[in-house]
C-alpha cells in the first residue's frame, strides 16, 4: 500500500487512517469479561424464574419450522440449542443473551476506535453500555431485544468502516448485520432505512454504482428469508401483531413519552447527545457524518410510529462511542482529566444506584421497597399504562411453576378415563408456556392454547372430549361445552395482575370438536393475542 492511499468501492483514504489508534485490547477484555460475570452471577442467585416470553420462545424452539414461523426464528432457533446444550436451565439459556450484551459492549469499544478514539474512549463507550440499565436488563432476558440491539451495532460499525473508507468487505458485513438481524426482529427495517438515508447523503452514494451494495443487500435477504418466507406463507401475521400492538401500547405513546424515556436511560444519554452533536457538527468526526445521520433518522422514524422509548437503545452505543472521542479530544490537561474520571465516577455510581432495576437480584418485597424509596413510578409502569409495585418485567417472572403444579393436581385427581384423554387448554401464551415446560415433571399432556404463536402449533390429535382449561373465563367455556366446572384458582401476589387469580376449570361434552373450531380461534387476522410483538 503506497502513500497516496488505496481505494475501495470507489472511496479513498490515506494509508495512516487504515491503521487509526491501537485496540485497547487488555481494558476492553477486563470489562467484558465483568459484563459476562455480572449477568451470570445475577442468574445463580436470582428469585425469579423464567420470564413470560422466555417461556414463549422456548416453546418455539420446541415447535420450530423455519419456514413458515409467524414472527423472526432466531430466537427459537437460539433457545433450540441452548436446551440441546444445557437443557431447560434458567442459568444456561441466560448466557445467550448475556453473551449478546457482551458482544454490543466490544462493539461500542470498536466503533470508538473506527472514530479514532484511544483506549479512553473505547473504555468510556463500553462503560456506558455496561452502566445503561437499558443494557443491563435486556442482557439478562432471553429475548430479541439485545439480539437486536447487537446487529443494529454490527451494522452502525460497518457503516463507520466505510465512511472511514474500508472497501468491500465492509459491505458484506453490512449485509450480515442486516440479514441476522431480519432474522432477529422486522424492526431492524428502521436501521436498514436509516442507512440507506445515510448513504444517500453522503459521498457512499458513489459507491451505489460499484456491485458491492447490492451484493450486501442479496446476503442479507438471503440470511433473512426464513422470516420473509414466513410471513409470505403464513398470511403476514405480522401486520396482524403490529395493528395489535399499535391499539393496546403505541397509540398512548406520545412524542413527549418517547423523549422523556432517554432521560431514563442515565447520565449516559448526555455523552449520547454530545456524541451525536459530535459526528453532526464536529470538524474531528467530519468524515462519520453519515453515522449521524443514520442515528437521527432511526430516532425520528420511532418517535413518528410511536415506538417505546428502548425502541431506539440500539443506536446509543454508537453515540456513547461517539461522545467519548469528543471527551477524549480535550486532551490530557488537568481539566481533561477531571473530565474524564468525574465521567466515569458518575457513570458508575449510577449504574450502582439503579442496578436492581436492570438486574433481578433483590426480592420482590426488597424490590417494591426501593422502587418506593427512589420514587421511580414510570418504572413500575406496564406496558397498558397502569401502575404495578414491581418492573412488568419482573412480575412476568412470577408464578408460572405454582400454576403448572395446581394444573398437575387437578390432572391428578381427574379419573383415569379422563386422564386419557384430556387437553390441557391454556389461556395465554405465558400459561401455556408454562405449561410446556415444568409439565413434563408431572406427566401432564402438552398443553395447546389459541393465542398468538400457540395457535400456530395446532390443536393436537385430541377432539377435546375431556378440557382441563387455565386463565379462561369459565362462561366462555360454557359456550363451547355443555359441562363447565371451576375446581379452583391460582395466584401469586407478586405476579401481573392477570395472573394473581387465574381460574382452573374442566369441561366436557363439547358441542364441536377442537379441531373444528380452531380456525375460528386464532389466526393471522383474528387479533388474538400478539402480547408477544411488544418485544
Amino acid at each position: 500500500m503506497g502513500a497516496e492511499g488505496t481505494r475501495g468501492a470507489g472511496l479513498t483514504v490515506s494509508a495512516s487512517r487504515l491503521r487509526g489508534p491501537p485496540l485497547a485490547v487488555g481494558a476492553i477484555g477486563v470489562l467484558a469479561g465483568l459484563k459476562l460475570a455480572l449477568h451470570v452471577a445475577v442468574n445463580l442467585i436470582t428469585p425469579y424464574e423464567f420470564h413470560r416470553d422466555e417461556l414463549l420462545y422456548l416453546a418455539m424452539g420446541r415447535h420450530l419450522r423455519l419456514w413458515s414461523m409467524d414472527f423472526p426464528p432466531a430466537i427459537a432457533l437460539l433457545a433450540e440449542a441452548a436446551r440441546a446444550v444445557v437443557g431447560d436451565s434458567l442459568v444456561g439459556l441466560r448466557m445467550v443473551p448475556a453473551l449478546a450484551g457482551t458482544g454490543v459492549v466490544i462493539l461500542a469499544a470498536l466503533v470508538a476506535r473506527e472514530l479514532g478514539g484511544g483506549w479512553r474512549a473505547q473504555v468510556l463507550a463500553a462503560l456506558c453500555v455496561i452502566g445503561s440499565p437499558l443494557f443491563l436488563r435486556s442482557a439478562n432476558l432471553f429475548q430479541p431485544v439485545v439480539l437486536d440491539q447487537l446487529t443494529w451495532m454490527l451494522a452502525l460499525l460497518a457503516l463507520a468502516r466505510l465512511l472511514g473508507g474500508y472497501g468491500p468487505g465492509s459491505w458484506l458485513v453490512l449485509g450480515l448485520a442486516l440479514g441476522l438481524g431480519l432474522l432477529v426482529k422486522f424492526s431492524i427495517g428502521v436501521i436498514g432505512v436509516a442507512i440507506t438515508l445515510a448513504i444517500l447523503f453522503s459521498r457512499l452514494r458513489r459507491a451505489l454504482w460499484t456491485p458491492w451494495p447490492w451484493a450486501a443487500l442479496v446476503l442479507a435477504l438471503a440470511i433473512g428469508s426464513p422470516s420473509l418466507v414466513g410471513q409470505i406463507r403464513l398470511g403476514f401475521p405480522i401486520l396482524d401483531q403490529l395493528a395489535t400492538l399499535r391499539v393496546t401500547q403505541l397509540e398512548r405513546v406520545t412524542a413527549i413519552d418517547f423523549l422523556f424515556g432517554q432521560i431514563l436511560w442515565g447520565p449516559s444519554t448526555l455523552l449520547a447527545v454530545a456524541g451525536l452533536a459530535g459526528l453532526l457538527w464536529s470538524h474531528r468526526l467530519e468524515a462519520f457524518r453519515g453515522l449521524g445521520v443514520a442515528c437521527v433518522a432511526a430516532f425520528l422514524l420511532l418517535l413518528l410510529l410511536h415506538g417505546k422509548a428502548y425502541y431506539v437503545g440500539p443506536v446509543y452505543p454508537a453515540l456513547f462511542a461517539a461522545g467519548a472521542v469528543q471527551v477524549e479530544a480535550l486532551g490530557e490537561s488537568t481539566t481533561a482529566e477531571f473530565v474524564n474520571w468525574g465521567t466515569v465516577t458518575v457513570l458508575v455510581a449510577y449504574a450502582l444506584v439503579i442496578s436492581p432495576l436492570g438486574l433481578p437480584y433483590l426480592w420482590p418485597l426488597r424490590m417494591v421497597v426501593y422502587v418506593q424509596a427512589l420514587g421511580l413510578t414510570e418504572a413500575v409502569r406496564t406496558n397498558t399504562g397502569e401502575l404495578g409495585e414491581l418492573p412488568q418485567d419482573y412480575a412476568d417472572m412470577i408464578g408460572w411453576k405454582q400454576q403448572a403444579e395446581a394444573v398437575a393436581r387437578v390432572y391428578d385427581s381427574l379419573p383415569a378415563d379422563q386422564r386419557a384423554e384430556v387437553v390441557i387448554l391454556a389461556g395465554n401464551y405465558g400459561e401455556a408456556g408454562a405449561l410446556e415446560l415444568y409439565g413434563p415433571r408431572y406427566r401432564l399432556p402438552p398443553p395447546v392454547s389459541p393465542a398468538g404463536s400457540y395457535w400456530f402449533f395446532g390443536a393436537g390429535p385430541r377432539p377435546g372430549r375431556v378440557v382441563l382449561a387455565i386463565g379462561i373465563d369459565p362462561a366462555a367455556l360454557a359456550l363451547g361445552f355443555r359441562s363447565v366446572r371451576e375446581v379452583g384458582r391460582v395466584g401469586h401476589r407478586w405476579a401481573v395482575a392477570e395472573e394473581r387469580d387465574v381460574p382452573i376449570t374442566v369441561a366436557m361434552k363439547p358441542r364441536r370438536t377442537l379441531q373444528e373450531v380452531w380456525p375460528s380461534l386464532g389466526g393471522p387476522r383474528s387479533g388474538a393475542g400478539a402480547r408477544a410483538a411488544k418485544r
